[in-house]
């Protein structure tokens, strides 16, 4: 079978596909990629069925030799891509020969690159996903050097673009939020000052919740029993900072939950640098 060889994983490649979306009630989070336009993306430029697996590379440094000759794609975080050292850019399906290095410089903007290759990677599945879950530590571990990736046939014939113009992420986003179970908790002056606050990404956001610095909101202690939670709840910790959770959260949360954000506003979290804005908006 056709595969890739790690040379250099850099900082943290996860395989990654649409995840797990069926099986909250046995506590499992869907995980899956974190920004999934820019994963369902390299799939479509690869020709890929819509469920194929890609990688997921965290500021880039990826290094991997091809063993046969392929199609592949990188979109997401700007990096610089080349083949044997001549440049490929982003957005669009290249070939890459037999024997060949692809490698991924370092992000310049942006978190998360996503690497596809014709027919996707047939790794292993856990629960019916080839997702990596970070906090059950589900699916394939993270790449290692040495590590040999297969490639399966999971193609859909025939690939419908080969090229795609997208917008590098921005270091500002505006997330709207749709009411939530415990929206009421703020008050009319907490959802004022939660609305005209910039926040900013805190550096221990992660694949599990985009943790969120500024001035902490005034809400009423509260003792919420815990109850089934997903990616997208902007949950209210108890330092009055908001968090939204992300792919790898876990299923439970004793924390109000204020509202939700979309999966458009999950992928724009997941290129957030630490220190990027982030304003809310309520949606009608």
């Amino acid at each position: 079978m056709n595969h890739l060889v790690v040379i250099d994983p850099g900082m943290l490649t996860l395989v990654q596909d649409l995840g797990r979306g069926s099986h909250a009630s046995q506590g499992v989070a869907r995980a899956g990629a974190a920004d999934l336009a820019s994963h369902a993306l390299a799939q479509r430029l690869c020709g890929n069925g819509p469920t194929a697996a890609g990688l997921e590379v965290l500021l880039g440094g990826l290094r991997l030799r091809t063993a046969q000759a392929c199609i592949m794609a990188v979109t997401g975080a700007l990096v610089e891509v080349s083949v044997d050292g001549v440049l490929q850019g982003i957005n669009h399906a290249f070939a890459v020969p037999a024997g060949s290095v692809l490698a991924l410089s370092q992000a310049s903007i942006g978190m998360r690159a996503y690497v596809a290759v014709r027919g996707g990677l047939a790794v292993a599945e856990v629960l019916g996903s080839r997702s990596r879950d970070t906090l059950g530590g589900l699916g394939p571990a993270p790449l290692a050097a040495t590590d040999m990736l297969p490639i399966g046939d999971h193609v859909a014939e025939p690939a419908w673009l080969d090229i795609a113009a997208v917008r590098a992420p921005s270091d500002s986003i505006t997330l709207t939020i749709a009411p939530g179970p415990h929206d009421d908790i703020l008050g009319a002056s907490g959802w004022k000052s939660m609305l005209q606050t910039e926040w900013h990404i805190d550096s221990r956001s992660d694949r599990i919740g985009f943790r969120l610095a500024g001035p902490a909101l005034a809400a009423p202690a509260s003792d919420i029993a815990s109850f089934p939670v997903l990616a997208g709840c902007v949950q209210l910790p108890g330092d009055g900072r908001p968090m939204i959770l992300g792919p790898d959260c876990g299923v439970t949360g004793g924390y109000p939950v204020l509202g939700m954000v979309s999966q458009e506003g999950l992928d724009a979290l997941a290129q957030a640098r630490p220190g990027n804005s982030v304003r809310f908006r309520r949606s009608n």
